[in-house]
């Protein structure tokens, strides 16, 4: 039961799966086992032990799967329909392995109180880390969205506020030097080569257009990748809004 517990699944229909096999030893039993007879779920640690027959023991098994959040004790999955010698056993729905995060201090040009948020996040393969932390985060706002009791108009208005400021300040940021990014001597060198003095100059081009220059390659570009896309900016970004504001206004 305790091995049993320990397997990892990804039920791929909406409705709960029953599993029945039997096995015959002398054998190990493990996790793949199990995938041999089902095609309702994906078993994410086929390497899970699971017991050990001897010649004349037979291992007869009927599971029963289903969908869940969080913990549930093994009591709330008793079913009525139980027959003498079933167990119910307690279920761990929570996909992720491992969380964690880090603050980075990070300059940019003269200032260096830009922070960088990391985060780390591992899974038992059921869902991928950029999937748990958007449902993670559509959770949390669910949940603030309950203390919120501004009046449209004055959402509209900070809306506002907070657009020109956020644009405000990707305009400082896009008309930095490069040479005042923290970057490895290699990717400066072709950002110079290639005639790119500001971050403006740098995010007007895609990918693919970086990877068409001199010497810069994908170890490059990756570098350049990150740092971009900490500043809340991407490669292939439209500028035009925010440099020509700065030149009208000028």
């Amino acid at each position: 039961i305790l091995n049993l517990k320990q397997v990892r699944m990804k039920l791929l229909n909406k409705k709960p799966a029953k599993i029945e096999f039997t096995i015959q030893g002398p054998k190990e039993v493990t996790a793949a086992d199990i995938q041999k007879y089902t095609a309702d779920l994906e078993i994410l640690n086929p390497n899970q032990h699971i017991a050990t027959l001897q010649a004349d023991a037979k291992f007869e098994v009927e599971l029963r799967v289903g969908r869940g959040k969080g913990y549930v004790p093994a009591v709330d999955n008793k079913s009525p329909d139980f027959t003498i010698g079933m167990i119910a056993i307690d279920s761990i729905y929570s996909p992720i392995v491992n969380a964690t995060y880090e603050i980075e201090n990070v300059r940019i040009g003269d200032r260096n109180d830009y922070e960088k948020l990391v985060m780390n996040v591992a899974t038992d393969g059921s869902i991928t880390p950029d999937d748990a932390l958007t449902q993670a985060a559509k959770i949390m706002r669910d949940h603030l969205q309950l203390f919120i009791n501004f009046d449209i108009e004055q959402e509209d208005t900070h809306e506002e506020v907070k657009k020109d400021s956020e644009k405000d300040r990707i305009r400082k940021i896009l008309l930095t030097n490069v040479d005042d990014l923290e970057l490895s001597v290699r990717a400066h060198n072709c950002l110079k080569a290639a005639n790119i003095k500001t971050i403006s100059d740098l995010v007007a081009k895609d990918e693919a257009e970086m990877l068409k220059f001199r010497n810069f390659g994908r170890k490059s570009l990756a570098e350049l990748m990150e740092i971009v896309e900490t500043l809340g900016l991407e490669f292939g970004m439209n500028i035009d809004e925010y440099i020509k504001d700065e030149s009208s206004s000028n």
